[in-house]
């Protein structure tokens, strides 16, 4: 049968959901969610994702392929490493998606609890913004260095959570602190409002995280002081 002769049939319908569901496949796994929500910080090696995901890096490995099969990562190389990345913007829209969609389980719902703790007031990025703008607020990255020195908030203080407690003396004492983290379902900064709240400091955490203020076309910085 020739390439006209196949428009609207039902091999051709199937053909095409089936290339759908090679996407939904290579989701399918929640090593494989944590990989994508750690590129959309940055670039990284094999060997930087396993220890942040705390697999083999044989493991990573084997996922990084299957998500570029998929077309979610893409990679370069840099002297003698692999760096990979989020094959573009859309594949951490997708991610956001997934994650807004099981949000409905209540296995997910029970799961996110566990692990984020209690809820806590948030702060939007446009009241950030203003209140940044008022200097009525100071803004605290507590990722990693690395994944602040790839991207972060502009004008954002790098203190990985880690350091909070032993530089409380960095952060001017008058003014709101508003931490953030990777993302919504990202643990330090509910962690790290706590800490400094226990410490008497005013603190609330940014509603979501790095990448969903860089995609918002909110001004961004990398590299810098920490």
């Amino acid at each position: 049968m020739t390439e006209a002769a196949e428009i609207g049939t039902r091999a051709a319908k199937n053909e095409l959901h089936d290339a759908f569901a090679q996407v939904g496949k290579a989701l399918a796994n929640g090593h494989r969610i944590e990989l994508l929500d750690l590129l959309a910080q940055g670039e990284r090696s094999v060997e930087a994702l396993a220890s942040r995901a705390e697999i083999s890096v044989a493991l990573a490995s084997a996922h990084l392929q299957a998500l570029r099969r998929a077309g979610l990562v893409a990679a370069r190389r840099d002297g003698n490493r692999i760096l990979h990345r989020l094959a573009d913007d859309d594949v951490y829209a997708l991610l956001a998606s997934l994650r807004t969609v099981a949000s409905r389980l209540g296995e997910a719902e029970r799961a996110a609890a566990r692990f984020l703790g209690a809820p806590q007031e948030a702060v939007s990025r446009a009241e950030l913004v203003a209140r940044v703008r008022a200097g009525e607020a100071v803004v605290v990255d507590l990722r990693p260095a690395d994944e602040f020195d790839a991207g972060h908030i502009a004008g954002a203080l790098s203190i990985p959570l880690p350091e909070l407690e032993a530089r409380l003396a960095e952060l001017p004492p008058d003014v709101e602190v508003v931490a953030y983290c990777r993302g919504p379902y990202c643990a330090m900064s509910p962690q790290g409002v706590a800490l400094l709240e226990r410490a008497g400091r005013r603190a609330r955490r940014l509603e979501d995280g790095y990448p969903e203020w860089r995609l918002a076309g909110l001004p961004v910085e990398s590299g810098g002081a920490r």
